[in-house]
């Protein structure tokens, strides 16, 4: 009906806020190397996104729990917006630190509130879609995000692309609070309030199972997107191959994201996961055994169809399985652990291959996967009678 909450208007505030916050990756970083930072700066900024994230997930969730989506979205987008106006007012390297810190504050606001906005709308039968729906909104964001920033910069200068990403979350908040019917609106939940402690989310064995799967799934494409070129190069692929290689797996993932709606609802969403974790185990053991570009654009296609549909079902798994009224906070929860697993792992993984190689970080992944899939199959429900 006219004015009911939709989830493609949800998604298109997802977009906006997510093409400002890929976007300004790019940014932030050109912008230090042009104010004469070096690289353990440029590594500094990196990770500033990313501390607020760690830090309050958790307390985002249950903000979102307890006042709604709405105002987390409202207020998380204008926090992003001014994050990304300072550094337009003025050219400073250490003004440039308040940047990513700040917009890492607004974008967990910002990102739990939408995944549990997406996961409010409609009914149980509906979520598989919305949430497939909500994928494919990421993924054309990652896409225009850095390519808006870097042709931006080269248009107009670095100054005036922090005012064009910054838009997009200005955008958000305009749009938030014009069309306020078309956002849901959830009402605080008792429970939400009295609900216990966080580490009570771990006692849940479905939910517990589904943030480790989280994480597994995130392992595997962190370290493709990092040790991807790497590999690439130490068997002589030239810049236009790796290239070739990872613009597979981007391909892979958009496509496996059109149909995890049908694929949903033929084989539950458990099962999906499940044959997803399987395809990348088996996708990394083999990556270290090819070497030819035809031979790994296929390896990179088939792993993108596994863990293309991975991230978007561990966030519909986990508001599935999270207790009544701790939606927002076991959201929150899952990216928590993400956030850990970004950082822990690639530590673990770099360790690995600086002492064996890069053979055996493909092969220790593929287990790690593996035995994913193994505890995914316990979540998996029994098959309908004919």
């Amino acid at each position: 009906m006219p004015g009911a909450p939709s989830v493609y208007f949800v998604v298109l505030l997802s977009v906006l806020s997510n093409i400002g916050l890929r976007g300004s990756r790019v940014l932030v970083s050109l912008s230090a190397l042009h104010l004469g930072a070096n690289s353990f700066m440029v590594g500094v900024l990196a990770a500033l996104f990313s501390v607020f994230p760690l830090a309050l997930a958790l307390y985002a969730g249950r903000v979102s729990d307890r006042v709604g989506v709405r105002a987390p979205i409202v207020l998380g987008s204008a926090g992003m917006a001014l994050a990304l106006l300072l550094p337009a007012m003025h050219e400073d390297l250490f003004l440039l630190l308040a940047c990513p810190t700040l917009i890492g504050l607004g974008q967990i606001f910002v990102q739990v509130s939408i995944q549990n906005a997406v996961g409010s709308i409609g009914g149980a039968e509906e979520r598989a879609g919305n949430f497939g729906t909500f994928s494919l909104g990421a993924s054309i964001a990652t896409f225009v995000g850095p390519s808006l920033a870097g042709f931006s910069i080269d248009a107009l200068g670095f100054r005036p692309t922090y005012f064009v990403l910054a838009s997009m979350s200005l955008a958000v908040v305009l749009l938030a609070l014009t069309f306020r019917q078309r956002m849901p609106e959830r009402a605080a939940d008792e429970r939400a309030r009295t609900g216990g402690r966080a580490l009570d989310l771990f006692r849940d064995g479905p939910l517990r199972r589904t943030l480790f799967m989280s994480g597994a799934a995130l392992t595997g494409i962190e370290l493709f997107s990092f040790y991807m070129p790497i590999y690439g190069k130490s068997i002589g692929l030239s810049a236009t191959g790796i290239g070739l290689v990872l613009s597979a797996y981007a391909g892979a993932a958009f496509v496996v994201r059109l149909v995890m709606r049908d694929l949903a609802r033929r084989y539950t969403e458990t099962s999906v996961l499940t044959a997803s974790l399987f395809i990348a185990a088996a996708t990394y053991a083999a990556f270290p055994l090819l070497s030819g570009v035809p031979m790994l654009v296929l390896l990179a296609f088939l792993l993108g169809l596994g863990l293309g549909s991975a991230q978007p079902l561990t966030i519909m798994l986990t508001y599935h399985h999270a207790p009544p009224g701790r939606s927002g906070e076991a959201l929150g929860m899952r990216l928590t652990v993400n956030k850990v697993t970004q950082i822990a792992i690639p530590v673990v993984f770099g360790g690995i291959g600086a002492v064996f190689g890069l053979t055996p970080v493909f092969w220790a992944n593929a287990a790690f996967l593996f035995a994913s899939g193994v505890l995914s199959v316990r979540d998996r429900p029994a098959p309908p009678s004919a």
